[in-house]
C-alpha cells in the first residue's frame, strides 16, 4: 500500500471555490480509480482556510495512475488559484490500523 497526507493552505476567501473544485473531482476518483482505496477530504477546526486530504492507494503504480487521470490533472491545475502557497505533502507507509483492506500490512 502507498499513502500520503496533503495539507492545503487556502487564500482568504478561497475555501468555497476550492471545495467546489473538490466536489467536481471526487466523484470521478470514486468511479474510475479502482486502485484508489481511500480518498478523504477534511476541513480543519479553527482554521477555515485549511484542508487536509488522506489518500491511500493499492500501491505506487495506482498512485501514479491517479496522477495521470485527466480529472486529477485538471484539479491540480485549477487548485492553484485557491492556494496561498504550495501544499504540504507527506508520503507515508501504512503500517497497521482499523479499517485496513483484507491482506494489507
Amino acid at each position: 500500500m502507498f499513502g500520503l497526507v496533503v495539507r492545503f493552505s487556502l487564500r482568504p476567501g478561497g475555501a468555497e471555490g476550492f471545495d467546489r473544485l473538490v466536489a467536481r473531482t471526487l466523484p470521478l476518483i470514486v468511479s474510475s480509480e479502482p486502485g484508489t482505496l481511500l480518498y478523504l477530504t477534511h476541513t480543519v477546526d479553527g482554521d477555515p482556510d485549511a484542508r487536509i486530504f488522506y489518500e491511500v492507494y493499492q500501491d505506487r503504480a495506482a498512485f501514479d495512475e491517479h496522477e495521470r487521470q485527466d480529472h486529477v490533472r485538471a484539479f491540480l491545475a485549477a487548485r492553484e488559484e485557491f492556494l496561498s502557497g504550495p501544499p504540504r505533502v507527506e508520503f507515508v507507509t501504512v503500517a497497521d490500523g482499523k479499517g485496513m483492506p483484507a491482506g494489507a500490512p
